[in-house]
C-alpha cells in the first residue's frame, strides 16, 4: 500500500515536472495587410483576439485610408502611396450615388465598370508602393514573422507573404470569378452549386444550371483588370511567371466569413474554416418594439420571400440566436 501510494507521487511529480518544463502555447508575431472599408472592420475583432491571446500583430497600411487607424493592440507602419486622401476619397464616394440612381441596366452597368476600374487602379498603385518600398520590404523580411493575416479579394497580401515566403491565412467573405473555389482546389459543380449573383437555388430546373454554367464567363473578363496586375507584380518580384492561381493556391487557411444558416451547403476542403458572425462584436437584445415586430413575422410571409426554401431564413436565425440577435 505504502509502495502504491509513494509511486503514484513520483508519477504525479513526474507530469508537474513536465508541465513546468513545456510550454502549453507560444505568442507569434502576425503581418496583417487588410482592404479598406467594411473589410478590416470585420478583421479588425480578429486582429483585437490575437492581441487578448498574446500574439504581436503588425498592421502594414497605405497612408491614405479611411478606416485603418492606429490602435492600442497592433502596431501601425503605414507607407506613402502616389494619390492624395483627396484623390481616395473621390474615388471611394464615386461608387454610391451609382447604386442610388434609377437608370437603364446598361448604363447601371458602364458606370459600375467606371467605377470599378479606378478603384482597381488606386489598389493596384498602392501595392506596388508597398512591394516596391525596399526599406519597409527589408524591415519586414527581418521581423521574422510567423504568419500573413491578408484578405485576398486586396491579392497585395497574398503576394507579399509569397514574397517573404511567409504562411498566409486568408480572411474573407467571398472572391468574385469562384477565385476562391480555384485557390482551396475545392470542387465546385455547376450542377448544385449556385453561382455569385445568379439569384438560383440550391435545386435548380435544367436552364437554371444553363444559366449557373453562363454566368461566371461574363464575369471572368469582368476579373481580369482587377486581378491580373497581381500576377504580374508577383513574376516582376520572383523573378518568374506567376500566375493567379498560384498566389491563391498559396493560402495555408481560408478563414470564411459566411455560415450554412445563411448559404446554401457545398463542399468545402480541410482548410476551409468557416466563421460567420466574426464581425459581430457588439451584440444586445432587440428592443421591444423591434422584437414585436420580429416575433409577429409569420412562416407563410417569409416562406413567400425566400421561395419556399424548407425552414425560413427567419427561422433559422431565431433557431441560432435564440432570443438575442446580433
Amino acid at each position: 500500500m505504502a509502495m502504491g501510494l509513494q509511486l503514484r507521487r513520483q508519477v504525479l511529480a513526474g507530469l508537474l515536472l513536465c508541465l513546468c518544463a513545456g510550454r502549453w502555447a507560444e505568442a507569434g508575431k502576425v503581418l496583417v495587410v487588410p482592404m479598406e472599408g467594411s473589410h478590416w472592420l470585420s478583421m479588425r475583432e480578429a486582429v483585437r483576439e490575437l492581441h487578448a491571446r498574446g500574439h504581436q500583430a503588425v498592421v502594414v497600411a497605405p497612408e491614405v485610408n479611411v478606416h485603418i487607424k492606429a490602435e492600442d493592440f497592433f502596431t501601425m507602419k503605414t507607407y506613402a502611396t502616389p494619390d492624395t486622401q483627396h484623390t481616395f476619397d473621390s474615388v471611394m464616394k464615386s461608387r454610391v450615388p451609382v447604386l442610388f440612381e434609377r437608370v437603364h441596366w446598361v448604363t447601371m452597368f458602364l458606370e459600375t465598370m467606371a467605377s470599378l476600374k479606378k478603384a482597381s487602379l488606386f489598389l493596384e498603385r498602392s501595392c506596388e508602393a508597398l512591394l516596391y518600398n525596399k526599406d519597409l520590404i527589408r524591415h519586414l523580411n527581418a521581423s521574422a514573422f510567423d504568419v500573413v493575416l491578408t484578405d485576398p479579394i486586396y491579392l497585395c497580401g497574398a503576394v507579399l507573404a509569397k514574397y517573404l515566403s511567409i504562411p498566409a491565412v486568408f480572411f474573407l467573405r467571398h472572391i468574385p470569378c469562384d477565385l476562391d473555389a480555384e485557390g482551396t482546389a475545392c470542387p465546385n459543380p455547376f450542377s448544385y452549386v449556385p453561382r455569385f449573383l445568379t439569384t438560383n437555388p440550391d435545386h435548380m430546373t435544367f436552364f437554371q444550371r444553363v444559366k449557373n454554367m453562363l454566368y461566371p464567363l461574363s464575369l471572368k473578363y469582368i476579373c481580369q483588370g482587377p486581378f491580373t496586375p497581381y500576377a504580374r507584380m508577383a513574376s516582376e518580384l520572383l523573378q518568374r511567371e506567376v500566375s493567379l492561381g498560384e498566389i491563391l493556391a498559396s493560402g495555408s487557411v481560408w478563414l470564411f466569413r459566411v455560415d450554412f444558416v445563411m448559404d446554401y451547403p457545398r463542399p468545402i476542403m480541410p482548410n476551409m474554416v468557416f466563421i460567420g458572425g466574426i464581425n459581430c462584436a457588439s451584440r444586445k437584445p432587440l428592443s421591444q418594439s423591434s422584437g414585436s415586430l420580429v416575433g409577429s413575422a409569420s412562416e407563410e410571409d417569409s416562406e413567400s420571400l425566400h421561395g419556399g426554401m424548407g425552414m425560413s431564413l427567419l427561422s433559422k436565425v431565431k433557431q441560432v440566436l435564440g432570443p438575442s440577435v446580433l
